[in-house]
């Protein structure tokens, strides 16, 4: 994306070449400042798209924008559209020669059968220029127009061999088969190709792929199971959800009647593409009862009653109140249960109520 947009505002791989070695002028300013202005436009739409995935995405967008976010959502967005801008505009090729695992991870799952992007040095070699009208006797098809080099966004040449900055994005590929069609030529210069049969046609031997092998079929049996694997959760995923967050600054408080109370954060989260009525009730200790800070009901009871809408997640303060004679320590299990009125779908969740030392 970062390419198109300096492609597009800049002008193809010549222009910007003429760009960079042109002097400072009034134009030069202006295509630079538009391409830095819609890089950074799109690192922080990157840094906005991943706070999202942590909260409840149409209130914290909201929130967000008429700046009443937290603190921490606007320093990810800065953080994430710093390295962003840095590594997609700045950094570039460098990021996946020496930061990125993959070229050494593919390297390591792949053998000398493997399908990768190959320059067949066979009918390539000798490489000369081209003149129209010319014949192909005693020389290569490659006319040596650099037209793979200058389409590889790594700068390499495939040409001189695999090498670990190679991305596999074949657009030297098809760079070549552009001009290889327009001497007339047969597609497939730099290809899709092995090792082996690539070293086996040097020899003069026939060169046969090996797509069916140990390694393939392992390969293949080790990736449909994890997608099998990830249709099954999908599948079978819960539409309800709830979190519970204790407040730790007071850890409890304890009223004038002697019982103690704890403050949560009860967060419920419904996947289900209708709203829900839904009730809470706390299954153990005896005793527990609770309210929801801000509703009309002021008095402490066994089950509370929530209104959830579709696909939303929503945040309630809770309070916990136990009597005085039915603590029996300082850290007891609580536990909530939400239901839903009409199907039973329920979900629970463990937490754990402070008391005094007795």
């Amino acid at each position: 994306m970062f390419v198109w947009v300096e492609r597009l505002v800049e002008g193809d791989r010549a222009a910007r070449i003429r760009l960079d070695k042109a002097p400072m002028s009034v134009s030069k300013f202006l295509k630079r400042t538009a391409k830095h202005t819609i890089w950074l436009i799109i690192s922080v739409a990157t840094g906005g798209a991943w706070i999202f995935y942590f909260a409840d995405a149409p209130q914290l967008a909201w929130d967000f924008f008429h700046f009443d976010a937290q603190p921490i959502a606007y320093m990810t967005v800065g953080v994430l559209a710093f390295t962003t801008y840095s590594l997609g505009g700045l950094m570039r090729e460098q990021v996946c020669t020496y930061m990125c695992p993959w070229p050494r991870i593919q390297a390591a799952m792949m053998d000398e059968h493997s399908l990768t992007v190959t320059y067949k040095s066979d009918r390539g070699e000798q490489r000369a220029p081209y003149r129209k009208g010319e014949s192909f006797e005693n020389r290569g098809d490659c006319v040596d127009c650099k037209a793979c080099v200058v389409a590889c966004p790594m700068g390499i040449d495939i040409r001189d061999g695999q090498q670990l900055e190679c991305i596999t994005c074949a657009l030297c590929i098809d760079a070549c088969d552009d001009v290889i069609e327009k001497i007339g030529r047969p597609r497939g210069l730099i290809d899709y190709d092995s090792v082996a049969a690539h070293n086996a046609r040097i020899e003069g031997k026939p060169g046969k792929l090996k797509l069916l092998r140990v390694r393939t079929v392992a390969y293949f049996a080790l990736w449909a199971a994890i997608g099998l694997f990830m249709v099954v959760v999908f599948i079978n995923r819960t539409e309800l959800d709830i979190n519970v967050l204790r407040d730790r600054n007071p850890i409890y408080t304890q009223l004038q009647d002697g019982s103690i109370q704890n403050a949560f954060e009860f967060k419920i989260l419904n996947k289900a593409r209708t709203g829900r009525a839904m009730y809470l009730e706390i299954s153990s200790p005896e005793g527990a009862t609770m309210k929801v800070v801000g509703s009309k009901d002021t008095n402490f009871s066994k089950t509370q009653v929530f209104n959830v809408r579709s696909d939303t997640l929503s945040s309630f303060r809770l309070l916990v109140k136990i009597p005085a004679d039915q603590i029996t320590g300082e850290a007891m299990d609580l536990n909530f249960v939400l239901k839903d009125f009409f199907t039973n779908v329920s979900a629970d969740y463990e937490s754990i109520f402070r008391a005094p030392k007795k």
